[in-house]
């Protein structure tokens, strides 16, 4: 097997027609790899999305051709998957106003060029999802686009089948949350092109890595809210003096138990299914 890349958190290896996608235990803040691994995270990410792929197989196929057949040393963090063409968007749902997408709000009342409800705070419910891509920078920070320019990237099919398909993905999962006592505020998605042209999901889908997760009990507008998931190394990292340039610093022990023990709580709580690492 060649390595073929090497991610912020995931490394590819090419196998014949196939790959291996393999989530390592690596966590980055701001596009930057932090020095300190959070032990199971690889393996949560990769089971938590299989998970996943289970429940959105009827809405858009996706990537994997085997969670078994991989070599031992990454058994349980590793995916066989199809070689797909990667489409250079970042298909993102928001049902809440978080993160980015509160800051590009509070520019000028829009996000990627959907107007919003005057007078929203953070965490506020919007009135029903809304699709917000953005560029996938190899080098520097996502871009907010419009769906125009979704258009003009992929043309008009593609982008309006998956722009249903994201906020499809997003609804089914929010609802799926919202059972087990969990609001997914916003997911971001990765599509690409199959060898027969298919529209395929790839990546990863509704993990604490790609999404906002919050307790349902404990979701209160106006201000930031308890995370299980990325947010709270992010967090904690926005309260260092660190110009977020690399080298990362150093994650804190007590730092690394409580994230772990976040993606650990995010799974359980969503697939029913007691962590064993």
């Amino acid at each position: 097997m060649e390595l073929v890349h090497s991610g912020k958190v995931r490394d590819v290896y090419a196998d014949g027609d196939e790959l291996i996608l393999v989530a390592t235990d690596r966590v980055s803040v701001y596009d930057v790899v932090l020095p300190t691994p959070i032990p199971d995270k690889g393996k949560i990410l990769t089971q938590l999305s299989l998970w996943w792929f289970e429940q959105l197989a009827d809405i858009v196929p996706n990537h994997v051709v085997s969670a078994t057949d991989v070599p031992d040393e990454w058994r349980g963090r590793a995916i066989r998957c199809q070689r797909l063409t990667m489409l250079p968007v970042e298909w993102i749902a928001r049902g809440y106003l978080a993160g980015l997408g509160l800051k590009e709000y509070e520019k000028g009342g829009a996000v990627s060029g959907v107007p919003l409800p005057d007078a929203l705070v953070e965490a506020s419910r919007l009135p029903e999802p809304i699709f917000t891509p953005t560029t996938k920078a190899t080098v520097g920070h996502d871009e907010f686009i419009t769906y125009d320019d979704v258009v003009q990237e992929i043309g008009a099919d593609a982008a309006a089948r998956l722009k249903d398909v994201t906020l499809d993905v997003y609804r089914r999962g929010a609802a799926l949350a919202a059972e087990r006592g969990i609001v997914i505020a916003d997911t971001k998605l990765e599509f690409g092109r199959a060898a027969d042209g298919t529209l395929v999901l790839g990546d990863e889908v509704l993990t604490p890595d790609s999404s906002r997760f919050w307790p349902a009990d404990q979701w209160k507008p106006g201000g930031p809210q308890h995370s299980l998931d990325k947010q709270y190394v992010r967090d904690w990292s926005g309260g260092l003096d660190w110009d977020r340039t690399p080298p990362g610093p150093p994650i804190p022990q007590d730092v690394v138990d409580a994230t772990r023990a976040r993606y650990i709580e995010v799974y359980e709580r969503l697939t029913g299914n007691r962590w064993e690492s």
